[in-house]
């Protein structure tokens, strides 16, 4: 269990890439589940542990996920998020070089539900979603560019989606348009950072995670 913050209200893990953040059809254990479990045995509780889900990363993303252990933090900081208070930056490796050094992506997006996956449509496109973020290129080594993404609104495969539709899909990410896998099956998209107001203290909280020990990663 990789704790990078936890208090009385709050606690927040560093997800593995392929883990899963809430149960789905698969019927494999998530982390919401073994969380909890921890908890229990951790602090000998009786009963059922109570934890809050406010927001989630998809299953080959890895990084920093926040959980709330009071329905009280849960309410609060579902409304940050609803005010766009709760800041996301992301980090991610591709393989071709962005049109731009810098860019402010707005797209419009459509989920196909059977094919769990997002496709770039025009805004006139019925169910279409605007999708935003800001990138930056952060670093450059001698195959690949590391991109900071600050991102703006929060919709399904939202950053993989918009990379691809610039011509730089993340590494490893055969979904959206990467020729081939990584060994580990991941992605190279890392949830490096949240911040927002904590909701019960009402102090600024940086939540930082460290990127995952791979081949790819240690090249920055």
């Amino acid at each position: 269990m990789n704790i990078l913050y936890e208090d009385n209200h709050l606690i927040a893990l560093n997800k593995r890439p392929g883990e899963i953040v809430q149960g789905d059809k698969t019927g494999d254990e998530c982390l919401l589940d073994t969380l909890k479990h921890y908890i229990k045995e951790r602090d000998s509780k009786q009963g059922e542990v109570y934890i809050g889900l406010p927001h989630r990363i998809d299953r080959p993303t890895s990084g920093a996920v926040v959980f709330a252990k009071t329905s009280k933090a849960l309410s609060r900081i579902n409304r940050l998020i609803q005010d766009h208070e709760f800041h996301k930056t992301y980090w991610a490796i591709v393989k071709n070089k962005p049109p731009k050094e810098d860019d402010h992506l707005i797209h419009w997006l459509k989920k196909n539900e059977k094919q769990n996956k997002s496709y770039v449509v025009n805004a006139e496109t019925v169910g279409a979603v605007r999708a935003e973020l800001i990138y930056k290129i952060k670093s450059v080594s001698d195959h690949y560019f590391l991109l900071e993404i600050q991102l703006l609104t929060g919709r399904h495969h939202q950053i993989r989606a918009q990379l691809s539709a610039i011509g730089s899909p993340i590494a490893g990410d055969m979904k959206y348009g990467f020729p081939r896998p990584l060994p580990d099956a991941s992605i190279t998209l890392h949830a490096r950072k949240v911040e927002f107001v904590h909701p019960v203290q009402q102090q600024s909280l940086s939540i930082v995670a460290p990127v995952p020990n791979t081949h790819l990663w240690k090249i920055w």
